[in-house]
């Protein structure tokens, strides 16, 4: 079994930072991609940022140049560093983590969702 577990989420004020953290464990043989994803209230979810077993990062154009994705594979861990949050990044956020979890079998597992909000 493999779990995912999102932590620190919470309250800022707008312009804030917060970093989020995203911990695999269980039955791991390696991790390939990590992504975080967010889901607003009566929107789609949708990717925020993804990073690779190599350290390649992707982000969604909302969240470019204050967002910064990182990971430390030693730890199964993934981070998220918001920086300059606006109320618009106000959402449940989610983990996801590409996880081998025998020779040649990978499966997606998400964390439960940590909510981050932002005031005006």
């Amino acid at each position: 079994q493999v779990q995912v577990v999102e932590s620190g989420g919470g309250l800022v004020q707008a312009g804030g930072s917060l970093r989020l953290s995203c911990a695999a464990s269980g039955i791991i043989f390696s991790i390939n991609a990590m992504g975080w994803y967010r889901q607003a209230p009566g929107k789609q979810r949708e990717l925020v940022a993804g990073i690779t077993s190599g350290g390649s990062t992707n982000y969604a154009d909302s969240v470019k140049g204050r967002f910064t994705i990182s990971r430390d594979n030693a730890k199964n861990t993934a981070y998220l560093q918001m920086n300059s949050l606006r109320p618009e990044d106000i959402a449940v956020y989610y983990c996801n983590a590409d996880v081998r979890i025998t020779m040649g079998t990978y499966r997606g597992y998400w964390g439960q969702g940590t909510q981050v909000t932002v005031s005006s």
